[in-house]
């Protein structure tokens, strides 16, 4: 899978707290297509988005 990381969070945010979905949904209801996944090699929350080609071939 291809994707821009538009953000990063650390993985060591406050109890009840969710800054990356915080962010992804805020990208979502702009119209982009953000999801957050977990990159365990840096401990970290990406917001990511997929790359032009990515979503090219999803709609082919």
């Amino acid at each position: 899978m291809g994707a821009k990381v538009l953000e990063r969070f650390p993985a060591g945010a406050p109890r009840g707290s969710w800054p990356a979905e915080e962010y992804a949904a805020a990208r979502r209801a702009e119209g982009e297509p953000a999801t957050v996944v977990m990159d365990l090699k840096s401990d970290a929350f990406l917001v990511v988005v997929p790359t032009r080609d990515e979503v090219e071939a999803a709609q082919a």
